[in-house]
């Protein structure tokens, strides 16, 4: 009876206990970043390309280099992540997700930490740790580079880990700052004003668990699956590069068309489950 008990908390459906997310303080609107970005960059005369991202939209004069159409700047973006990502993600998970689950930091067992770039050694997670005060036998797990895909794959390896480990709570960490992709406007980088319109800074942060104390535990949601479907032709789609000057990405125009012509079959799929 009492293996047949273990067994069942074992294989206990994940759960989401708690969520948080986080934002820089500053703040750019939509309908006033033209004006910055082109300010910054020192570019008002190229008044087609104001024209171009105030239509896509309907950090940094301390750092010259990084407003630069394609000056070498890796090491100075690099420097700024490492230094901002893990102030922003323990402001979302201290302030909001722990506080939103209700428990005590020293309850999580695991750490999963995304983060698109910022590799150092040791990590952006054991930054992480120590800036949270966690125990240092938390298991942590750094993913680096992954992209906009990045945030399904934290939720899936979260959900493996709760359901497979009795009693784990998971502190997942989603972490973008797009500053390594900033820089100058270029006719040859259009890609890089539409980036400009759609990406931002932030953080999100959840606690994934099983079989929730019904006493002094929540649930929010339950993660009965995450799929990832890789769509034909996406290779020439969209991607990235890091260069010396930074994260150089690319987004198509036929990026949507490929999306809208897959959505239904991946749709089906998921929800066939």
């Amino acid at each position: 009876m009492e293996l047949e008990k273990e067994e069942a908390q074992k294989t206990g459906q994940a759960m989401i206990l708690g969520i948080g997310t986080a934002n820089p303080p500053n703040c750019f609107y939509q309908i006033d970043y033209p004006n910055y970005y082109l300010q910054v960059t020192k570019s008002h005369h190229m008044s087609d390309l104001k024209a171009k991202i105030k239509t896509l939209c309907k950090i940094l004069k301390p750092n010259p280099n990084i407003a630069a159409k394609m000056t070498p700047s890796l090491d100075t973006l690099l420097d700024m992540e490492i230094t901002e990502v893990p102030k922003l993600d323990a402001e979302a998970a201290i302030l909001k997700a722990i506080k939103d689950w209700g428990q005590p930091k020293s309850s999580i067992t695991h750490l999963v930490f995304h983060s698109t770039l910022g590799t150092l050694m040791p990590g952006l997670d054991h930054q992480l740790i120590n800036l949270l005060g966690l125990d240092p036998s938390v298991k942590r797990f750094m993913l680096y580079h992954l992209g906009c895909y990045g945030g399904g794959t934290v939720l899936r390896l979260a959900k493996d880990l709760a359901e497979n480990n009795n009693g784990a709570r998971v502190l997942v960490v989603c972490s973008k700052v797009m500053v390594n992709a900033f820089r100058g406007p270029s006719h040859a980088h259009l890609n890089i004003l539409v980036g400009h319109a759609i990406f931002g800074d932030g953080a999100a942060i959840v606690i994934v668990g099983t079989n929730p104390n019904i006493l002094s535990e929540r649930l929010f949601f339950e993660i009965v699956s995450v799929n990832q479907t890789t769509l034909p032709k996406l290779d020439d789609a969209m991607g990235g590069r890091l260069r010396e000057v930074g994260l150089i990405y690319y987004l198509s125009k036929k990026l949507s068309s490929i999306v809208a012509n897959n959505i239904k079959k991946c749709l089906v799929e998921a929800l066939s489950f």
